[in-house]
């Protein structure tokens, strides 16, 4: 308790959505604890009501766990002013809150202490986690065992006894001194030996080499993902990796079909020139068929020679390498030694760029959600919907669900393999492949399928939570109101346009003597997901915390700001896109998603602490803490989808095997931000996310191949007479896709757009 200088504060009023209620406030070690007693009805305060008739109200309970705070506000009000003083708070659960206080030290003294317990931990092994321990029936779940790698691999049919396959399990990573932020185990060609990828590895960024995510159990196409390789300004070559990905896009034919890869001609490689930079065209909207066009320019930018034959087998699978960045973005890494691949060096594949913004980009777009969103404390008021419209949120979610439709195609439908990446693999590549594979088997549609999903391609393969998810808190998300600098956003308050929060806060506080003390408008107005319980629940209970043990573990680590962003929240919701989209196909429900976006933060469970499976070894979490799914597991009745039908038939309609995105339907997920359907998305069904009049736009930016290069931003190619015509057709009809471009007047991206997204991609 050294941390806290003031354990408990009675007559503190919580405001949520303008409604208030008084109440006790306590703070603990790991939580915010409001308690109130609900208001007699009014039959039960009649002057004849027997004690018999009189049910004795519970009191209720707001738990508030300190790491899912995410701005904690002071606004303290001198004496003169008859205002009390209040903190607010805005969760990252969506949860916004207000306290007023009638003794501004207590205000104070509450400010510091919920301060001390976020941010001046210092520690992962401080978390919740480390202390927390169930009651049954979760005592007796152990969801540690549910992902087994070797299981998992096995259910797509590989392992050490079935190679024929094309695939092996390699085990040099076990010791993870080759790749520190890979999995122990690695899935790769049965033709790549060990001793090739620890060269294959020294040309991609972290040696995050291409490694199997998942292998399609009727084609033999796979997903792979990796990071970006080191191209660099003097375009940087290894044979060892072009020989890797060769034996990747070929497991799925017999060894006829393997070619070494070979340097291409001198006529062959790239000469400057016009890159495809597409120009501005909007077909009808009704007439286009966005992904029959996607197919077809990655189709016909494939090389082909006269006679259509393909330069090397399988390359009329149409192989994809896909880098979720922006072309311009993917370039500039060049200038620090990164890049994309040279497709001189790739001729067997085709390389498109999806145009999927970074951390920084969504962080701020989330940000801008919370702005539309941040009077939910002291006022009843729909959001700002124009606010909402403008923060891009839902064109950041269509456009990850329109790429990962874009894979899902290419591996189920055109029978093609795909490998992934951005800039280090464990972002935006986890989104595209976790999502891909939801489309594409019904196993990770149900529930323990979802667990193994989450399990392995973002827990095992190394996704940063503890970075993204800020669990350590920031002293920049604590602001005292008249001691922040104006302008300043790395302090941000509610927001930074305050003045109506204040406005509005002023006058709900000022007209307190006029509210009913008791409040009998309702029970209680805290009514989040469950989070209100009455003093006699199952409220958790904390043991001891053991002292960590000396060297790398006792060392402080704090939040950076800049490395936070909401990149698993946005798979969820892109998850939820498609639960909404296709409501019969999932085994679990919309609020599993809800309440594992809030377990996220709450660091309750071990789960998602740390960075990735080197670490978690390291600090032992699953002797030392308990699994986010020993949660779900205990309570599983409440996570079933009432509606969930798990026929798989492809000659049934609904019941196909196969579930594909429409990414242009992307909606608010109302229930996650606790508003209607209506504020949230308007009373009109089917609300889109586009702003312009094109409702065809894809996540396409530019596509490439060793010969031909459509899109902005992509370095020139030759275009042989052959394909003059069909590059000359994409050229006017690309754009009809939404193959973005820059807003210069000429259709490409002025010098001063370049500068500015090379610079946010190089933060």
């Amino acid at each position: 308790m050294e941390r806290t200088r003031i354990a408990k504060v009675d007559e503190v009023k919580l405001v949520r959505r303008g409604e208030q209620v008084e109440g006790t406030l306590h703070l603990t070690p790991h939580h915010l604890i409001f308690s109130h007693t609900p208001p007699s009805s009014a039959a039960e305060q009649l002057p004849n009501s027997t004690p018999e008739k009189v049910t004795q109200k519970r009191p209720r309970e707001l738990w508030i766990t300190y790491p899912i705070i995410q701005i904690c506000t002071l606004r303290p009000s001198p004496p003169a002013s008859h205002l009390p003083s209040s903190i607010r708070l805005r969760c990252r659960d969506f949860t916004f809150v207000c306290f007023c206080f009638v003794d501004e030290k207590k205000a104070r003294d509450v400010y510091d202490s919920i301060k001390a317990w976020t941010c001046k931990l210092g520690r992962i092994e401080k978390l919740y986690a480390f202390s927390y321990q169930p009651q049954r029936p979760e005592k007796d779940v152990n969801g540690w065992d549910i992902y087994i790698p070797r299981e998992e691999w096995k259910r797509q049919g590989i392992s050490d006894k079935s190679m024929d396959k094309g695939w092996r399990i390699s085990t040099i990573n076990t010791d993870y001194d080759f790749s520190p932020t890979y999995p122990a185990l690695l899935p790769v060609p049965s033709a790549i030996s060990d001793n090739t990828l620890k060269f294959a590895g020294r040309y991609r960024s972290r040696v995050r080499l291409p490694v199997l995510a998942y292998l399609h159990p009727v084609n033999n196409c796979s997903i792979t993902r990796s990071s970006q390789p080191l191209v660099g300004v003097r375009q940087n070559r290894s044979i060892q990796d072009e020989k890797l990905l060769l034996a990747i896009f070929s497991t799925s034919h017999s060894k006829d079909g393997f070619v070494e890869p070979s340097t291409p001609p001198a006529s062959q490689s790239p000469r400057s020139g016009d890159g495809g930079d597409i120009r501005s065209f909007s077909p009808e909207p009704s007439m286009v068929d966005t992904e029959t066009l996607e197919d077809e320019i990655i189709s016909r930018t494939s090389g082909e020679d006269k006679n259509g034959k393909p330069h090397v087998y399988g390359a009329q699978q149409h192989n994809l390498i896909v880098d979720a960045r922006p072309t311009v973005n993917a370039y500039a890494m060049q200038a620090v030694g990164l890049g994309s691949e040279n497709m001189d060096n790739y001729r067997f594949a085709t390389k498109v760029y999806l145009g999927i913004d970074n951390i920084h980009v969504m962080r701020e777009s989330l940000n801008k959600v919370i702005d539309a969103l941040k009077e939910s404390d002291v006022t009843p008021l729909a959001p700002n919907r124009d606010a909402l419209a403008k923060s891009g949120w839902l064109k950041h979610i269509g456009g990850i669900l329109d790429g990962a439709g874009l894979i899902a195609r290419q591996v189920g439908l055109q029978h093609s393999h795909v490998l992934i990446h951005c800039s280090d693999g464990w972002d935006r590549t986890s989104q595209l492949s976790a999502l891909s594979q939801l489309c594409l088997d019904p196993y990770y549609r149900t529930l323990e399928g979802f667990i193994v999903l989450v399990e392995k391609d973002w827990l095992s393969f190394g996704h940063m939570f503890s970075h993204r998810s800020g669990f350590l808190s920031s002293e920049k998300w604590f602001v005292i109101e008249n001691e922040r600098i104006g302008g300043d956003n790395n302090r941000p308050g509610f927001g930074n346009n305050g003045g109506a929060g204040h406005a509005i806060e002023n006058a709900l506080l000022s007209a307190q003597k006029f509210f009913n003390k008791d409040n009998k408008s309702r029970d209680s107005i805290i009514e989040s997901d469950g989070e209100m319980q009455s003093l006699e629940s199952d409220s958790p209970t904390a043991k001891k915390v053991s002292m960590p043990s000396k060297g790398s573990a006792s060392e402080k680590h704090t939040t950076k700001v800049k490395e936070t962003s909401p990149v698993f929240h946005q798979f969820l919701d892109a998850t939820y896109q498609l639960f909404y989209q296709y409501p019969t196909r999932f085994e679990f429900n919309e609020r599993f998603l809800r309440r594992l976006l809030y377990h996220l933060y709450s660091c309750q469970y071990g789960t998602f602490l740390y960075n990735n499976e080197k670490e978690r070894l390291e600090a032992n979490v699953h002797e030392k803490t308990r699994s986010v799914w020993d949660y779900f597991i205990s309570r599983k009745e409440q996570f079933l989808n009432d509606r969930y039908d798990g026929t798989i038939d492809d000659n049934i309609r609904g019941s196909e095997r196969l579930i594909f995105p429409r990414a242009g339907e992307a909606r608010w997920w109302s229930e996650l931000f606790a508003r209607t359907d209506a504020e949230m998305n308007g009373r009109t069904r089917g609300y889109s996310y586009h702003l312009d009049d094109s409702a065809n736009s894809t996540v396409l930016t530019g596509v490439e191949t060793a010969d031909n290069a459509v899109g902005s931003g992509t370095s020139g190619k030759t275009v042989s007479n052959g394909s003059a015509g069909v590059m000359s057709t994409l050229a006017a009809g690309v754009s009809g896709l939404g193959v973005r471009t820059g807003k210069g007047t000429d259709g490409r991206n002025s010098p001063t757009d370049l500068r500015a997204d090379m610079e946010v991609e190089m933060q």
